[in-house]
């Protein structure tokens, strides 16, 4: 049975459906990402299953037990918020000691969790020192001490890593995955960052307009997208209008741009779809290309080069790893190609109401 599940949960403000018939679940164990642009309802998502927004309809239930009628402050979640809201005029052990404070837990078992808390996030060191004088990775990791000394089934992160730096995101992206398996507490992460939620999860909830888009491992969300928004969302794409003209178990046939292509099997019908080509899937060819086009556009990124190419499908991004010699130029005349099976064959996107 799942620690987590989340059953036909809606949220309405007035005639807004902030979160709309969404359901999931959660293995104990596993860290999963919440993911979506701003305004997708996953924050409000997080917030109901904390307790701090009431839920219009739908179940929520951890270990089985029904949340909806138990107070926040009872449910025994860990939280970390995006800013953090550490005390300021505590130090690190007495932050990460205050949830067992309002327990009323002993000073012995408290000090020895205190420790073994700030021991887990590797701070030890610092325990007597206050939030102002530490740095933003530290804070973040004196509130995951404290979201982890209450020992709580679920842990609940809101973009717990939005205030950091670059450089230090992407350390800190290793270090919140170390402390997860560590201290072997099942996460529910919400995120807009596509590329964290890809680092640090096992499972991706991808959500847009309130509403479920794609639940999977985030190899499976990245390559086989099932929407063309999850497609255009998680990484860069090139997305453009097709016709199925047919399908069999060894593959389909397409038209776009004027040209028959060949795809991978698809159980959608014949008609109008949208094809999707991930960047890095384009090849540049002289080996019977699929189609020539012009170099309009390219962009050195130091490990790869980045092209904009004019083609018959429209103007087409290109990822090429960096070989160690210069790619062809603007204005040059390249043939492209990919495998078939590289091909995504999705729903065509309804217009917007």
């Amino acid at each position: 049975m799942a620690l987590l599940e989340l059953s036909s949960v809606t949220k309405k403000y007035g005639e807004t459906r902030a979160v709309d018939d969404l359901s999931f679940d959660i293995e104990r164990g596993s860290f999963v990402s919440l993911l979506g642009p701003s305004g997708c309802g996953k924050t409000t998502t997080l917030q109901m299953i904390a307790g701090f927004e009431p839920v219009t309809s739908g179940e929520i239930r951890l270990n089985g037990r029904d949340l909806l009628g138990i107070p926040a402050r009872k449910r025994g979640l860990g939280i970390v918020f995006q800013t953090y809201a550490l005390f300021m005029h505590m130090t690190a052990a007495q932050n990460v000691a205050f949830g067992l404070e309002m327990r009323s837990i002993g000073k012995t078992e408290r000090q020895r969790r205190v420790k073994n808390a700030l021991d887990l996030v590797h701070l030890s060191h610092l325990a007597d020192r206050y939030p102002r004088a530490m740095s933003g990775g530290q804070r973040q990791r004196v509130a995951l001490a404290r979201a982890l000394v209450i020992e709580p089934d679920l842990l609940l992160l809101d973009e717990p890593l939005s205030n950091l730096d670059a450089k230090l995101r992407e350390e800190m992206q290793l270090e919140l995955r170390r402390i997860q398996r560590d201290a072997d507490v099942t996460t529910l992460m919400v995120t807009h960052d596509q590329a964290e939620a890809m680092a640090l999860s096992d499972r991706v909830v991808v959500m847009k307009d309130g509403r479920l888009q794609q639940d999977a491992a985030p190899f499976d969300v990245y390559e086989t997208p099932t929407t063309s928004f999850v497609s255009s969302f998680l990484g860069k794409s090139n997305n453009v209008d097709a016709t199925l003209t047919g399908s069999t178990p060894a593959g389909s046939t397409i038209e776009a741009g004027g040209m028959q292509l060949a795809g991978p099997a698809t159980d959608l019908a014949p008609g109008p779809v949208e094809i999707a080509l991930r960047p890095e899937r384009i090849e540049v060819t002289d080996t019977d290309p699929i189609m020539k086009g012009k170099v309009l556009e390219r962009v050195f990124l130091g490990n790869q080069w980045l092209m904009r190419v004019e083609a018959p499908l429209g103007d087409l991004l290109i990822l090429r790893r960096n070989a160690g010699r210069r790619e062809a130029e603007v204005g040059d005349t390249v043939g492209l190609g990919w495998k078939p099976e590289h091909l995504r064959i999705l729903p065509r996107p309804e217009a917007p109401r």
